[in-house]
């Protein structure tokens, strides 16, 4: 036995099935492709998400709730965490973001009143809530709306 010798297995091998190819292929006429319907025309697409023709999942399921386009999302501070900030008298947008109590710049910051705020700082912020004003005020700072 040697390398030269060695062949596939009966019927492991079949001829490909050249569809479109006359009568004499023994395919003619439609092709292999059936009588009329989408997949016996060309350029028919069957997309994953296409069910035969029944009404498609996303026009099943119930639609419910609503989403307000007009909602501000806040990034939000307690004045408990106003006494982290060292060395400064002003509390901006960047020196909240230094001491790593906000993320993003391009977001609104609102400032809440839990906690308890010892120092006199001056606040700067998109929103306060009405326990934080009287928080910061009563410690002697000042509340400012951006």
């Amino acid at each position: 036995m040697n390398l030269s010798s060695l062949k596939p297995a009966p019927g492991a091998k079949r001829k490909r099935k050249r569809v479109g190819c006359g009568e004499g292929s023994g395919h003619g006429g439609t092709s292999c492709r059936g009588h009329k319907g989408a997949r016996s025309r060309s350029g028919h697409k069957n997309y994953p998400w296409f069910e035969g023709g029944q009404m498609p999942l996303q026009r099943r399921v119930p639609k419910r709730g609503f989403r307000n386009i007009f909602k501000v999302v806040y990034q939000v501070v307690n004045v408990g965490d106003l006494e982290r900030i060292e060395g400064t008298q002003e509390v901006t947008l960047e020196t909240l973001r230094a001491a790593g109590l906000i993320k993003r710049l391009d977001q609104p910051v609102k400032i809440l009143g839990d906690g308890e705020l010892k120092k006199a700082l001056n606040v700067s912020a998109h929103a306060f809530s009405k326990s934080a004003v009287q928080k910061i005020e009563a410690a002697g700072g000042r509340a400012t709306v951006l």
